[in-house]
This record gives structure tokens, C-alpha cells and sequence, in this order.
């Protein structure tokens, strides 16, 4: 039976991907479920699985191709079986020899990256297989989208063009959006920290030792823009046509870096969330965008969002806005500072905050005001908890 492979279904927001390198070639025996090719959109990168076992018997859109939702891209003949392979026993020792021979270092990079030693040409002595041919035989084998073009050089001096990938091209685009269409304007203010630092320092034992996750900095400034919002509506609401359309709802934004460009996956209902329940979220959230597991739907929606630039050491920065929303709050890094305090100069841990904000629909005031107010609950942290 001829069964088709489709592109998955994909949610309104995103109406095409690129396919990526095949991983089966046309002729192959495929298992279900096995990745065939990678799908790249705007947001994600999405793994389609063979439907059923079976021989890839056509493959209707290549490496690169531009694809719809539900859009035919292969076809498997489940009536085809896989062929009986028989291993010789030296192939099997030899292969198992080779390991043996190879470094820890070169070990680790073949099981992180499932490579079949046989298939890796060794340079070293009596033909081992060293660091350098484990990335030359990673660099073969990459998609033709991540690998660079080069230019020849002139007078000494080098250039390569890169293709952007789908994701940078809609973040560049995205980001272009927003400095067009709003009325973008950012203002700042500065927080003590040693509260919140006292906090997490008193009780991070254990609520580790409970939840099995750290307390970090995130679920504090996410507690404190929801409350925030609740008390300053606006912001949390977007421009609809001539329209300005309020959100009963928190579904915050946590921007988070990834070797692929910046995703923002969302922490729906936030205020229904504890402190543990939010740090779990945050950790899960980081580390399925390094591993490139984000859903299309995890990164759909927000009413708010917030960004740490101070994770990479950035002191301050106007954040832009992540359209349709209205407003952004950035962090930045803790740095201990000269303050004065009851006439008194004493070292602080100070953090600069800023709002980039749509001026069309949020006043200059309420901007202020709210982000005082996130100030207010992060240099006094019991307001969170007694929502005061």
C-alpha cells in the first residue's frame, strides 16, 4: 500500500516552512515514526516521521523546498519489507575495535551524534578515528542551509556568505514590523535586588529540596509584571485595527536565546501559577528551544513579554516590542552600585529595568507607573504574596 507523508498541519500564524536535508534517501527502508526530514518555519523546527514501515518509495519535495500545511512531500510503500541484513562478524568487531581506540573526547561526539564509526574515515594512526574527522564528517553530512558559502578572497582578506535561516529571516522581519507600525518609546527605572536576593538565598535549599528546580530570578519578575497588569490593563492589551482590544488573561512571553535566533515561548495563564510551578515552566521552556522541541502552539499568542539581556552581561538596552503585543520588559545585569540610603552611602545590588512600550494606546504615565510598580514588588517581595 502506497501511504502518503504530509506536512503536519500548521497553526494560522504560520503558513509555509522549508524543508530541510533528507535523512532517508528514495529506496530506503524507513520504520514508523523515524525522522525523515526536518521542517523548518518561523518558529520551529519540525521533525515529520515516517507514517508506517515501510520503503521510501518517492520523494515529491526536495532538500530546500518551500511547503505547505498538509502538502504531499513523500511517499512510503508499506507493502515493501525490509531486506534481511546480515552483518559479518568482522565488520561488527572492527567497528567495536575502532571505539575502543578512539578518545573519550571523539566517544562522546559519535553517541551525541549517532555516527556510525564505519562511515568515518580516520586519519589517525592506524587509520583511528580522531576529533578533526568526527567535525569533517559532521560537516559533509549538515543540511546545505547551515553550511557557508565562500567567497574568494581578496587582497588577503576573507568573506562569507551566509543564507539566513527561516526563523532569522521572520525575526528580521518581525523586528522591521515593529519599528514601523508602533509608536515605539521606551522608559527606565532601577531596582534593588538584595531583597529578592535575601529571599532566594534563605530559602534555596529548600525549595529545591521540594520542586526539584531552582528558585531563580524569572518567576519574581514574572509574579511582579502580572500583578503589574492587573493593575495597569492597557499594557497588557493590543491594537486591533481601530481598535483597542483588552486581554482578561496573562499568557507572558520569556524571550530565550537559542543557536537558531531568539524564541519566545509563552507561560499561558501565568497568574494561576506559583513560584514553582513558573520556574519548572521557564526551565522546561529553555530547554526544549536549545533542543529545538518548541511547538508551534508554545510559541503562539502572548499578551506580554520579558527578556534578561543582564545574562549576557548587558547593562541596558531598549527592548523591541513582539508584535501584536504593546510592551516589553527588559532586564538587565545586577551590578553593585553606590546608593544612598537614609543619607548614608551604602553598595547596592542595582538592576536597570526598561519598558519599550506602543505609545498609540499606553500613555506616557501609565508606563511610569508600571513600571514603578514592578519595582515596588520586586524591592519588597511579600506584595506578591499578599497581592498588595
Amino acid at each position: 500500500m502506497l501511504i502518503e507523508v504530509k506536512v503536519p498541519v500548521l497553526s494560522e500564524s504560520v503558513t509555509e516552512g522549508t524543508l530541510g536535508k533528507w535523512h532517508k534517501k528514495t529506496g530506503e527502508f524507513v520504520r514508523r515514526d523515524e525522522n525523515l526530514v526536518d521542517l523548518e518555519t518561523d518558529k520551529v523546527v519540525l521533525e515529520i516521521s515516517a507514517p508506517q514501515d515501510g520503503v521510501l518509495a518517492e520523494i515529491k519535495k526536495g532538500d530546500g523546498a518551500v511547503v505547505k500545511s498538509s502538502e504531499v512531500i513523500a511517499v512510503v510503500d508499506t507493502a515493501q519489507t525490509m531486506p534481511p541484513r546480515e552483518t559479518p562478524p568482522l565488520v561488527i568487531a572492527s567497528s567495536q575495535a575502532m571505539a575502543q581506540e578512539m578518545s573519550p573526547a571523539v566517544r562522546k561526539m559519535v553517541a551525541e551524534h549517532r555516527l556510525e564509526t564505519t562511515q568515518i574515515a580516520g586519519t589517525g594512526r592506524g587509520g583511528r578515528v580522531t576529533k578533526e574527522d568526527v567535525l569533517r564528517h559532521l560537516e559533509k553530512s549538515a543540511p546545505a542551509e547551515e553550511k557557508t558559502l565562500p567567497v574568494a578572497p581578496a587582497a588577503g582578506r576573507v568573506e562569507q556568505r551566509v543564507p539566513m535561516t527561516r526563523l532569522r529571516a521572520r525575526i528580521a522581519e518581525r523586528l522591521v514590523q515593529a519599528q514601523h507600525t508602533a509608536a515605539m518609546l521606551t522608559t527606565f527605572n532601577e531596582v534593588n535586588m538584595q531583597p529578592v536576593m535575601d529571599l532566594r538565598s534563605h530559602y534555596q535549599q529548600d525549595f529545591q529540596k521540594k520542586y526539584d528546580v531552582k528558585l531563580g530570578f524569572m518567576s519574581f519578575f514574572i509574579k511582579a509584571a502580572v500583578e503589574a497588569l492587573k493593575q495597569f490593563p492597557v499594557i497588557n492589551a493590543s491594537v486591533d485595527g481601530n481598535d483597542i482590544l483588552y486581554h482578561g488573561y496573562y499568557d507572558i512571553g520569556v524571550a530565550v536565546s537559542t543557536a537558531r535566533g531568539l524564541v519566545v515561548p509563552i507561560i499561558r495563564d501565568a497568574d494561576s501559577l506559583s513560584f514553582a510551578d513558573l520556574e519548572l515552566r521557564v526551565t522546561e521552556y529553555a530547554q526544549k528551544a536549545r533542543d529545538g522541541k518548541l511547538s508551534i502552539e508554545e510559541l503562539t499568542g502572548g499578551t506580554f513579554s520579558i527578556t534578561n539581556g543582564g545574562i549576557f552581561g548587558s547593562l541596558l538596552s531598549t527592548p523591541i516590542l513582539n508584535p501584536p503585543q504593546s510592551a516589553i520588559l527588559g532586564m538587565h545585569k545586577i551590578e553593585e552600585r553606590a546608593m544612598v540610603v537614609d543619607g548614608q552611602i551604602v553598595a547596592r545590588p542595582m538592576m536597570y529595568l526598561a519598558l519599550s512600550y506602543d505609545h498609540r494606546i499606553i500613555d506616557g504615565r501609565e508606563a511610569v507607573r508600571f513600571l514603578v510598580a514592578i519595582k515596588e514588588a520586586l524591592e519588597d517581595p511579600a506584595r506578591m504574596l499578599l497581592q498588595v
